[in-house]
Formats: structure tokens, C-alpha cells, sequence
């Protein structure tokens, strides 16, 4: 009767280390970081490539800190695969706080070839709606990290100051 008692309790005690692990993990599901991109600064490239350095606006809204040690981007304008980078930068994001995280990207002379293409072939009037989304991760903690994903879309070109909304 020992035998098959102490299996049983070996189950439950892993049964219960799982469960504790997925309720950490649906913690961190449940309230999604928030991400914006707030500038984009032109950096030195190297050939065909171009280099710029994206801050993101990363809010945390739960109540307890996020530590991390470095972060990843991807870029994607109008559908298509834009521009990607990783940084070393570390931090801490206070509760209920918020921390500009930069990242340099690169964008190949592929991808702007066919961005490039893509909106000569739609350009039928003065404006371009473009649709953007950029996703990522910033690296660290116990299961490995916070992944975050934002999108939205921009007019392009900006209209002139004192001509929006008219």
C-alpha cells in the first residue's frame, strides 16, 4: 500500500508545482505590458543598410517592477517585415511605471526597396494611411521575459501644423 502511496503524493506535488508556475505565467498574460514608439533617430549605417535608433515608451501597468536585461524589436509597415534589432540595455520598470527602452534597428535595401515600391504602386492621392506594428520582447525573469506588441497606423506626409483637423 506504501507503493502506490507514494507515487500519489509525488503526482500531486508536481501537479501543484505546475499549477503554481501557470497561475505566475497567467499573471503576467493578464496585464500586458504597453508600448509605443515615442522617436526615431537616425544612426551611421553601414553599405545599403540603414540605422536608427527607436525609443519605446514601455508602460507597466501591474504592481509589482519588471526587471529586464536587454530587448528585442521587429518592425512591420504596411504588412511587411520593416526593420528588427536587439539591445543590451538593461532596467527596471517601477510599478505602476514607466521607462524609455532604446533599441537601434536596421533596415535592409530590400525592405525599403519594397516598401518604397508598395507605395508608389498605392499612391493615389496626396495622403497614405501606413499601417505599423512592432513587436518584441524585453529579456529576463524566471519565464524569460515580457512580450509586447503594439500597432496603429499613421498619415503620411504629417499635415502641416495649424492645417490638422481642417
Amino acid at each position: 500500500m506504501n507503493d502506490i502511496a507514494a507515487p500519489t503524493r509525488r503526482h500531486w506535488l508536481l501537479l501543484a508545482a505546475g499549477t503554481s508556475l501557470a497561475g505566475c505565467a497567467s499573471f503576467g498574460g493578464a496585464e500586458p505590458l504597453k508600448v509605443s514608439v515615442v522617436n526615431v533617430e537616425a544612426l551611421n549605417g553601414e553599405g545599403l543598410e540603414v540605422r536608427m535608433m527607436v525609443k519605446l515608451r514601455v508602460q507597466n501597468p501591474t504592481d509589482s517592477a519588471i526587471e529586464f536585461d536587454g530587448a528585442t524589436l521587429d518592425l512591420d509597415l504596411r504588412g511587411m517585415s520593416f526593420a528588427s534589432g536587439v539591445s543590451a540595455e538593461s532596467g527596471r520598470i517601477p510599478r505602476f511605471g514607466e521607462l524609455i527602452v532604446s533599441v537601434p534597428v536596421t533596415i535592409s535595401a530590400a525592405a525599403m526597396l519594397r516598401q518604397a515600391l508598395s507605395l508608389a504602386r498605392d499612391r493615389n492621392s496626396q495622403r497614405i494611411r501606413i499601417d505599423y506594428a512592432a513587436r518584441g520582447r524585453l529579456a529576463g525573469g524566471m519565464l524569460g521575459g515580457h512580450r509586447f506588441e503594439s500597432s496603429g497606423q499613421i498619415d503620411w506626409p504629417p499635415e502641416p501644423a495649424g492645417q490638422a483637423g481642417t
